[in-house]
């Protein structure tokens, strides 16, 4: 996967291309790698601030945005780690507050480069070493840390004791790395997603949910019981529904009326909950209603159902752009746009699900052209029907659409949606 980036500042761009000779030997897993190279800088991940450690298929990046903003909200100095980068890979180690600067971005990623150099440690790897030599280096008074993929086996799994973890909703993604065949897990495809992401689970540290289907729910549940983790899953230790204009939440220790998100789409009501409710049950920080309530309004998530703004690549013509790929992103789009008639302008990388957002939007869909996702192998306009129009980019694609007023989806991949935040001019900060 061609994940690794460009930048403008040579220096950088120096050991970016050192992290594109990286790849992960083929059946590798486990923690031994991270752990290791971990050892070499001094261990960074025994010194962070407390850990809101988030997992899930489908909306844990929100859900990290949301607690960022509701910890900085109260006046908490906060890091993050984040992935994929939608323009530049700064954007995945927030130290403070700020994204990494380049020149300290160069420095660090050449330490552990070498640190690292016989290892044989992967991309991802690399940047979670990164993220916490540095987490551990700038004070702050917590880190928020987005599981990558999966959670079991994810660099980021190497954190001892976080504050709280979280699980976000579920759905199939990435079968080829989380439904491999392996002798003691699920055979049930969301059971054994389920079992992968309550991976993260920690002994004495609360585990806080989305309510899942049954065989789900009792996977999350033996890996509570399992490592000693105290649960809250939704729907029996907390609540939280939409109640009109307001997000009405309660749990043991009472309930709380709070604003409804900012950010678009039905399903982030659900995320901000997610955030309350693993704020609620932990201890390590204090944060009150009114920061929640703060950080709900304001939490920002680029290329999330995100209405772009009029420039070089929109002009005045309302452009809807989200980064999903998956069934769960297909029905969630759905949901948002149901009753409605738009355009979609697709690119998806190959090995997805071809259908995953076609088959939701079917009653939607004015015109659907296919687009290539740059540097990367996807699926061409005939994968999608007879119907199907190609365009070269996405600027032919929005020049070729008619002039009827009809919305216009771009859709499929982050790494699609990181090359129209930059056409347009939207750089994530």
């Amino acid at each position: 996967m061609k994940d690794f980036g460009t930048s403008s500042d040579p220096a950088v761009q120096a050991q970016l291309d050192r992290l594109a000779t990286l790849s992960v030997p083929q059946g590798r897993l486990g923690l031994d790698t991270i752990r290791a190279l971990l050892a070499r800088l001094g261990d960074p991940h025994l010194s962070l601030p407390p850990v809101f450690h988030v997992a899930g298929t489908n909306g844990k990046g929100s859900i990290c945005a949301f607690l960022r903003a509701m910890l900085e909200a109260e006046g908490h100095r906060v890091h993050a780690t984040t992935s994929p980068h939608l323009v530049r890979y700064n954007e995945r180690i927030r130290v403070a507050g700020e994204l990494i600067s380049d020149a300290r971005l160069a420095a660090l990623l050449a330490q552990v480069l070498d640190a690292g150099a016989d290892l044989g440690p992967s991309f991802f790897e690399v940047t979670i070493a990164a993220a916490f030599a540095e987490f551990a280096r700038v004070p702050a008074d917590a880190c928020v840390v987005e599981v990558g993929l999966g959670g079991r086996f994810d660099a980021t799994n190497v954190i001892p004791r976080p504050a709280v973890c979280g699980i976000a909703a579920l759905g199939i993604d990435h079968e080829r790395f989380l439904l491999a065949p392996e002798e003691g897990t699920p055979s049930e495809p969301l059971a054994r997603i389920a079992f992968e992401k309550a991976g993260i689970a920690k002994p004495g540290v609360p585990l806080v949910t989305q309510s899942y289907p049954e065989g789900a729910a009792q996977e999350v549940e033996h890996a509570a019981e399992r490592m000693g983790a105290p649960l809250a899953m939704r729907g029996r230790e907390w609540h939280g529904e939409v109640d009109g204009e307001a997000l009405r939440y309660s749990d043991n220790n009472g309930a709380l009326d709070l604003p409804l998100p900012a950010l678009p789409g039905p399903h982030q009501p659900e995320n901000a909950a997610l955030a309350v409710a693993m704020l609620r049950h932990q201890s390590a920080l204090a944060v009150t209603p009114e920061a929640m309530a703060e950080g709900i309004r304001s939490a920002n998530w680029p290329a999330r159902l995100q209405r772009l703004a009029p420039g070089p690549l929109t002009d005045a013509r309302e452009v809807w752009l989200d980064g999903g790929h998956n069934p769960s992103a297909g029905a969630i789009l759905a949901r948002h746009f149901a009753g409605q008639r738009l355009h979609l302008v697709l690119g998806m990388i190959a090995g997805k699900d071809p259908a995953a957002l076609t088959a939701p939007l079917a009653g939607s869909i004015a015109s659907l052209t296919v687009v290539p996702v740059p540097a990367h192998d996807c699926f061409p306009a005939e994968a999608f029907g007879p119907e199907t129009i190609a365009a070269p980019n996405v600027p032919a694609a929005l020049a070729a659409l008619p002039g009827d007023g009809l919305p216009v989806l771009i859709a499929g991949s982050l790494y699609l949606a990181g090359e129209v935040l930059r056409l347009n001019g939207e750089m994530p900060d």
